[in-house]
Order: C-alpha cells, then sequence, then structure tokens
C-alpha cells in the first residue's frame, strides 16, 4: 500500500485496486499473452536449481476461447501422453484493458502452468513406471496443494519485485484464507449461501459475480477449497522439516523431483514417501 503512495485505509486500497490503471497495464489480448510468456522467460533459469527432472511434454499459453471465455476461469489443460498436444495454459481476456494483475498474475501462472500444474500434471503421465490409475489419477489435497505450494516458490523465481504484483500473490493467499472459512462453514451447516457471499466480498476484492460463482463453486464441491490449503501446508511443512534435518544434505531440486516422482498421492502415504526418501539422503 505504501509502496504505490495510498495513504487510505486497507479497504479504501483494495477497492482502489479495481480502478487503478497501472494495474491494469494492457491494451490488447496479445500484450496479455505476452507477458505470460516473458514470467516463463524470466523463470526458467532459476527453475534449473529448483528441479533437475523436467516433463517432456511441450507447453503453450493462449487465450480462452471466445464461445466460453465469458464464464471461464483461467486453467490448466493437460497434454496427452504421447506428446502430440502439448499443456495448455488457458486465460480468459475478454476486455484486455480491465485485465487486472492484481488479481493474481505471476502467482496464477505459477500454480496453473510451471512448475504447477504443467510440472506435476506431465511428470505423472509420463512416468510409464507407475500404474495407470496412478498416472491418470487426482487427489484434489496433492494436486491442488502442489500448485497452491509453488505460488509460495515466486520470490525464490525471482517474481513478485513488482507491487502490483506482490499484491496479486497476497490477494491470491486472502481468497484460498477465505475459502476455508466458507467451505468448511457452507458444508459445516454455520453458513448459508448469503454468508458466505457477504463473507467473502468483505475480505476480497471482487464483483458479487464473481463472488457468487465462487461460493457456487464451493458449495458444489465438498472440501475442494479445503483440500488446496491442506495441501499446500503439508508440502511446505515437509520442505521445512527436511531442510531443517538434513541441513546442508537438503537439496531443494531433489526434494521437488522427490515430491512429484509418483505422481498424486494420499498426503499421508507422500508423508511416508518423504521420510524414507529423508532417511536415504
Amino acid at each position: 500500500k505504501s509502496q504505490v503512495g495510498f495513504s487510505g485505509t486497507l479497504e479504501a486500497f483494495l477497492t482502489s485496486l479495481k480502478t487503478d490503471k497501472k494495474a491494469m497495464p494492457y491494451k490488447t489480448a496479445p500484450e496479455v499473452i505476452a507477458a505470460f510468456n516473458s514470467v516463463l522467460k524470466k523463470i526458467e533459469p532459476k527453475l534449473k536449481t529448483m528441479f533437475s527432472v523436467n516433463p517432456k511434454t511441450s507447453f503453450e499459453i493462449r487465450q480462452t476461447e471466445k464461445f466460453r471465455e465469458a464464464s471461464a476461469s483461467a486453467e490448466y489443460i493437460p497434454g496427452t501422453p504421447d506428446g502430440k498436444r502439448p499443456g495448455i495454459f488457458y486465460t480468459p481476456i475478454p476486455d484486455a484493458t480491465k485485465y487486472n494483475v492484481t488479481n493474481g498474475f505471476e502467482s496464477l501462472f505459477l500454480h496453473e502452468a510451471i512448475p504447477g500444474h504443467h510440472y506435476q500434471i506431465s511428470l505423472q503421465q509420463e512416468n510409464t513406471n507407475i500404474p495407470k490409475f496412478m498416472r491418470f489419477g487426482w487427489f484434489g489435497a496433492y494436486g491442488e496443494g502442489w500448485a497452491h505450494y509453488t505460488e509460495t516458490l515466486g520470490p525464490e523465481l525471482g517474481l513478485y519485485t513488482d507491487p502490483y504484483q506482490k499484491m496479486g500473490y497476497l490477494s491470491d493467499q486472502m481468497l484460498r484464507a477465505v475459502r476455508l472459512v466458507v467451505d468448511t462453514g457452507i458444508h459445516g451447516g454455520t453458513m448459508s449461501r448469503e454468508e458466505a457471499i457477504k463473507y467473502y466480498l468483505s475480505n476480497i476484492s471482487d464483483s458479487e459475480e464473481g463472488a457468487t460463482a465462487a461460493i457456487e463453486r464451493y458449495m458444489a464441491i465438498p472440501g475442494q477449497a479445503l483440500g488446496y490449503k491442506i495441501g499446500s501446508l503439508k508440502i511446505a511443512e515437509l520442505r521445512a522439516k527436511y531442510e531443517k534435518q538434513l541441513g546442508n544434505k537438503f537439496n531443494l531440486a531433489k526434494f521437488h523431483d522427490e515430491v512429484l516422482s509418483q505422481g498424486c498421492l494420499p498426503l499421508d502415504v507422500l508423508e511416508r514417501k518423504m521420510e524414507l526418501w529423508g532417511k536415504k539422503q
């Protein structure tokens, strides 16, 4: 807030970001796609120190098709195991002049694309040493947990140096915190749809339409929003544990490679797997 020279309250600051021209620097859809490509270029050299096993599946960034753009979210569509179709990060750009980076931009790329879903899903599909139910299976707490954890790697990858991009990351973190409350509140029977929408809007800079769409998604998929946070907290906890336990024997690339080496696992199984890995180190 102080970095961008805003002197009002936090609430007023969040409101101001919806119309701040510096938060919406793009004029055309190709500019937005180019900006995402520049994020990839920026992190590529650092990725080599964080991963020693990289997916063979190619990767592309595309604008969401016009016929579904109005109601779509940014998303990752996996490539095919034979490599004929790339993994694709789709982002809807209905109006490039209103594309606001404080809704998550660099953090969004890390989560949906690289090293989030593209790395995790591609490495899993490419691993012919595991049975098909593991190559193509999905556990939300692990898969979304990994993608959410990769957002926290931003500073190590040289991102979030711009205050608007940092705000995008913090907004994404706040979104996940709010999700924990509304997901457990709705399905624990202590929060109504209307209360959840009101709570969401009082903590996040979003439109009423955006809030309603989000809350109805959490209503329809119990525990999904909870899974993101549970998974990311577990992976971060394991990293901190082995950094401390192994000291100078800890290698971040080896840790990440091991987390991703067998595809989606229940978190208890992942924990046992990493325990064996820790002993080997």
